[in-house]
């Protein structure tokens, strides 16, 4: 009988050891990840083409999560505000940024003393998409190509109008860019968020805006605005009439508008391995790259490392247009 009693308590004490490893946060690892809920912060309004990836790549993730994942909106000074915020949250893969061109490699060179760091305050999760801007105008503007839109804006020095979801913001810096190389002088508008700045370009109060693919195609296709041309070296597939700047006269123009998901930086290399291992996932199925692509996107998921590399050549990159175009440090 003491033998029995005594082969059955080292049994419940091996169990309990057992059951006691597998609960320590070092065992549990990525399995423990995520336990609540997720939010990924979004720097601009509503109705932006950063806003709409994100509540579609949220929705992904909470199917294979099954916890949910929501979008919460911190607009403010061109991205800079919710990223600011994201920075200084708990590094723990709860709180993530869906980080822009803007916010993550143009901003860090327009402020005297930036609120954070893109490359050292952040964890980079994964790249998630990219795309060409597009310029547009509203039909009061006489212009249908890049030479006649320059004309037009030789003839009237710094009267032209082009609008932006803010300072800062990779449609703001093209815009200077494409100044810079084509001898212009245009008027910058800054918007909190690409919705009412196209709201403006439609009501005539706007004359143009270097805009995402995602929020301006159907008022192209519609008629309301029209294409001059895309930022891209090559067209883009889903408006194959409409031309390059490259190739409308100003060779070697190029400005594309990225995305993509970081994390605090000092996030667990296993939370962030999980998460760029869930973002890859979701971006692999065909359901969502052809939702992707109907909005103008091109999927370019990342490893960290590379994301990191990148983030940090571009804010080099756009510094250097910064200091060119001799844009205002605040």
């Amino acid at each position: 009988m003491k033998a029995v009693l005594s082969l059955l308590c080292g049994s419940l004490l091996i169990a309990a050891s057992g059951t006691a490893h597998a609960q320590t946060p070092a065992a549990a690892g990525t399995s423990a990840f995520p336990n609540k809920l997720v939010r990924i912060v979004v720097p601009f309004p509503p109705g932006g083409s950063t806003d709409v990836l994100a509540r579609k790549l949220a929705d992904a993730m909470t199917q294979d999560f099954g916890q949910s994942v929501i979008v919460e909106n911190r607009p403010g000074a061109g991205g800079t505000v919710g990223s600011a915020f994201v920075a200084r949250a708990p590094a723990d893969g709860y709180t993530l940024l869906m980080g822009v061109t803007g916010s993550h490699a143009v901003s860090y060179s327009l402020y005297a003393k930036p609120s954070y760091d893109p490359v050292k305050d952040f964890a980079p999760i994964s790249m998630i998409v990219n795309s060409p801007l597009m310029l547009v105008k509203n039909a009061n503007v006489p212009a249908r190509t890049v030479p006649e839109y320059v004309a037009h804006a030789k003839s009237r020095p710094a009267q032209v109008t082009y609008g932006s979801p803010g300072n800062g913001t990779s449609m703001h810096l093209t815009g200077e860019m494409f100044a810079l190389a084509t001898g212009v002088q245009l008027l910058h508008v800054p918007y909190k968020g690409s919705a009412p700045a196209l709201n403006d370009l439609l009501g005539g109060q706007l004359d143009s805006m270097f805009g995402d693919l995602l929020v301006v195609q159907q008022f192209v296709k519609s008629g309301k605005i029209q294409a001059i041309a895309v930022t891209s070296q090559q067209r883009h597939p889903m408006f194959p009439d409409v031309p390059t700047v490259a190739e409308s006269g100003v060779p070697g123009f190029e400005a594309l508008s990225w995305q993509g998901l970081f994390a605090p930086a000092g996030t667990p290399p296993d939370v962030v391995a999980a998460l760029n291992a869930e973002v890859n996932k979701v971006l692999d199925r065909p359901d969502m790259k052809t939702f992707f692509s109907s909005q103008g996107f091109i999927v370019t998921p990342s490893s960290p490392d590379a994301f990191k590399t990148f983030v940090a050549a571009e804010v080099k990159k756009w510094a250097a247009i910064v200091k060119a175009a001799g844009v205002p440090v605040e």
